[in-house]
């Protein structure tokens, strides 16, 4: 397939997903800033958001305690709560679609993360997210996932 042809029916395009990621980020951003959950930030919408920004959403927010628990085993010297909240909802993102998103290759998580960090985070952000996500994705993947460790770490 050239890289100017539409998609296949059914599947989104590249730009749609970025898209859907980066709603999915601020809908997570603000559950966090609220104080709710990712389902009452869905239920309130008066719109519906594009299907992967709310598979997303939920899928974060209905493994939000196994998702911490990866980042809590991999976050080297960083505790979940003291990052930065686009950080870690960046980093829960990733998290869910390494672990629950099998048709997500691993590359694109990293590389979608990384650049929403960049965009939306701090300076070191996207080195950060890097670092994680790829540490993480050498375990649940294994590690021939890109940018993953030799050995992860136990």
């Amino acid at each position: 397939m050239n890289a100017s042809a539409p998609p296949p029916p059914g599947v989104p395009s590249l730009r749609t997903r970025r898209q859907a990621r980066e709603r999915a980020l601020s809908l997570l951003y603000e559950a966090e800033v609220k104080g709710i959950s990712p389902d009452a930030v869905l239920s309130a919408l008066p719109a519906e958001p594009d299907r992967f920004a709310a598979e997303v959403v939920a899928g974060v927010g209905g493994h939000a305690e196994e998702i911490d628990g990866w980042l809590r085993r991999y976050a080297r010297d960083w505790a979940v709560e003291r990052m930065p909240a686009i950080d870690r909802a960046l980093l829960r993102i990733g998290v869910y679609e390494l672990l629950h998103r099998p048709d997500v290759p691993t590359a694109v998580v990293i590389s979608e993360a990384v650049e929403l960090a960049t965009r939306f985070s701090t300076e070191d952000s996207g080195r950060f997210v890097n670092g994680l996500l790829a540490r993480i994705a050498g375990e649940v993947r294994g590690p021939d996932a890109p940018d993953a460790p030799e050995a992860p770490p136990a």
